[in-house]
């Protein structure tokens, strides 16, 4: 609910940085137990060189058939504290940035301001927990077998421990410049569109004490994650590749870096590769984007229900 400063000017209520983390962790919990299944297909399919997967479909029953269903939740558990932790930082660190660029008097933040202050979250993001989480969850994800004693990486654990003793510490930021641009611009993107489809379909603004249904939220959520993926897909192949690989006999590595590996990509396989597991993205990217929002904005939702509707000072 808009209030009146000294100056007589309509202020917006604030909704403090640990709020948005926690509603933020929340929505990842749940985003990430439904929707696992996708991002292992996803990762196969963007490691498969030499087209032994004919589709998303394929892809899956595949898996199924010689791993059993199990295997399409590889990686949950690393992939679930990733998101949880993930989305943490980056609801807190974007309320954080977002209040560098509001108007003192009145609240209000430009769409260049929300804009940065995505892109900001989406780099911090990048840095403290994206690249590392996922690298261990691709070397676990690209195994092939449910036999224990088959496979290099035991588990989560394991695998973090064998990443660093063989290739060192910076063995578990592999990918970490594209991991950056493509959660930079994705956030970007998100952060502003989603806020511009509240106001559009909802006449919703953060502060303003109105709370959206879950599924007025989950619409919202879903149209701000269709873009990203389509405009980051060669940075998000990139990144896999980096972080899927191990050096070879004689210490070397296929790929040396972003754009060394984007120039060998589009070389070996073609432009299209680039592109490669764009359409699982798209299954999971959107619907998770709408699954976290949808819990995320009830949790925020309550806050400004207590504090913002009824007037009460909100705490810091």
């Amino acid at each position: 609910m808009a209030k009146k400063n000294g100056n007589g000017e309509e202020t917006k209520a604030v909704i403090p940085a640990y709020v948005k983390a926690i509603s933020g962790s929340l929505g990842g919990i749940v985003e990430a137990s439904c929707l696992q299944p996708i991002d292992v297909i996803k990762t196969r399919l963007q490691l498969d060189r030499t087209g032994v997967y004919k589709g998303i479909l394929h892809c899956g029953s595949t898996t199924v058939n010689n791993e059993g269903v199990r295997a399409l939740w590889k990686g949950l558990t690393p992939f679930a504290t990733h998101l949880t932790l993930k989305y943490a930082l980056r609801m807190g660190s974007n309320a954080v940035l977002q209040s560098v660029f509001k108007d003192p008097n009145t609240g209000t933040i430009s769409h260049g301001g929300r804009f940065l202050s995505g892109f900001g979250a989406g780099v911090i993001e990048a840095l403290v927990i994206v690249t590392p989480f996922e690298v261990v969850k691709i070397r676990l994800q690209q195994q092939k077998g449910l036999s224990p004693e088959l496979l290099k990486y035991k588990g989560p654990i394991h695998c973090a421990r064998l990443i660093i003793r063989e290739e060192g510490l910076r063995g578990l930021w592999s990918g970490a410049a594209p991991t950056v641009m493509r959660n930079g611009t994705n956030q970007a993107v998100m952060f502003t569109a989603k806020n511009t489809f509240d106001r559009l379909l909802w006449r919703k603004h953060e502060g303003d004490g109105k709370v959206l249904q879950p599924w007025q939220s989950m619409v919202s959520g879903f149209l701000a994650g269709t873009a990203g993926p389509v405009c980051t897909g060669p940075f998000d192949v990139v990144k896999t590749r980096l972080m899927a690989q191990s050096r070879g006999p004689g210490g070397e590595m296929k790929y040396k870096g972003m754009g060394h590996a984007m120039l060998t990509i589009y070389g070996e396989e073609g432009a299209r590769a680039l592109w490669k597991g764009l359409l699982p993205r798209l299954m999971r990217i959107p619907p998770g984007q709408a699954i976290m929002w949808g819990v995320a904005d009830q949790v925020i939702g309550f806050y400004e229900t207590k504090y913002v509707k009824d007037n009460i000072p909100l705490p810091v």
